[in-house]
């Protein structure tokens, strides 16, 4: 990789927008975490935002960081990258952070970060700049994810209700409110494995071409590990309200098995894409499981204009993130 040895001002600058889009990650993506559990009434919404932040932060002790690896090393090519690219990802992936927060739709800022990369890239040196391995990967996720949530989050369904099926509802309704807080843990865990990741990755992509890193390193430093953990958890621990009711209530109505069932094959999801070092979209994932979780008890349970509304949210985020990236750019030529 090039080394430009840029300004360490404009590196700390560009690290302290990196962690305002980690902060908003978190903001953004609480309702993921806490919508369920917060819908079903399981937890205040001060007590289930408390517990989400601290599963997100707690991550860093379960999870290696293939994700950051993905993302600083597998997207784009390493003579592409400058602080210009990383200052015109980062602006696209936050204004579209902020419209679809504005509006309440739960879009995916994993892949408002992925186009931001795309669109900056390509701005400056075209398709040939990108990696089309790790990118590749991205992209089918956005399919699979969502589409796994679904078949687990219904499987999971499935399976509870023939395991309770002579339970009384009132019964059930007592024992998965326990279970919730289980599940909701274990989902908020790989939220903040998964998704502070992305931002660990970008910083990282930053120190590597300005020369305060070595692409050789198999990690980035630990500051850079612990502030992302930190800005996430403090992200979600101020939540994203707006969407949470899209999330909890509008796509289906969940009672606390229903919940358990969606967080729980979103966690597995999760977990598994963790492992391999994808970059998925926890809005993505959840969705899946709980449109998942819905047509298993009937598909007229689920709102499906709402679900369809969310759909096209994701089709645009990483075109549009893209677009406003590579205007960005093209003005942090003349700014930075």
């Amino acid at each position: 990789m090039q080394t430009l040895q840029i300004s360490i001002y404009v590196v700390a600058a560009l690290v302290v927008l990196a962690l305002l889009f980690d902060f908003m990650n978190g903001f953004h993506d609480a309702a993921n975490a806490i919508a369920t559990v917060v819908s079903t009434g399981v937890l205040k919404p001060q007590t289930a935002v408390a517990m989400a932040a601290l599963f997100n932060v707690i991550a860093v002790f379960f999870f290696q960081l293939k994700v950051a690896a993905t993302i600083g090393k597998g997207t784009i090519e390493p003579w592409a990258i400058d602080h210009y690219v990383i200052f015109g990802a980062l602006v696209g992936a936050v204004f579209w952070n902020l419209i679809t927060w504005y509006f309440g739709i739960p879009s995916s800022s994993s892949h408002a970060l992925i186009g931001g990369l795309v669109g900056a890239a390509v701005a400056k040196s075209g398709t040939n700049a990108l990696l089309s391995s790790g990118l590749l990967k991205t992209i089918a996720f956005i399919v699979l994810s969502p589409l796994l949530g679904f078949i687990l989050g219904s499987l999971m369904m499935l399976l509870v209700s023939w395991l309770f099926v002579h339970s009384t509802p009132l019964k059930v309704d007592r024992w998965f409110r326990r279970f919730q807080l289980a599940s909701a843990s274990m989902y908020s865990l790989g939220h903040g494995g998964n998704d502070a990741q992305k931002t660990m990755g970008i910083i990282w992509m930053l120190l590597i071409a300005g020369g305060y890193s070595s692409a050789q390193d198999a990690m980035p430093p630990w500051w850079v590990i612990l502030s992302c953990y930190g800005a996430i958890g403090l992200g979600t621990l101020f939540g994203g309200w707006r969407i949470v009711k899209t999330m909890g209530q509008k796509i289906t109505k969940l009672k606390p098995v229903g919940g358990f069932c969606a967080e729980t094959g979103g966690a597995i999801t999760l977990f598994i894409a963790t492992a391999m070092g994808v970059p998925v979209s926890t809005t993505h994932t959840i969705t899946g499981a709980i449109v998942g979780v819905g047509s298993a008890q009937k598909m007229s349970a689920v709102r499906w204009g709402v679900a369809g509304n969310i759909v096209w949210a994701w089709v645009l985020t990483i075109p549009a993130s893209a677009f406003v990236a590579a205007i960005a750019w093209w003005f942090g030529l003349r700014l930075l």
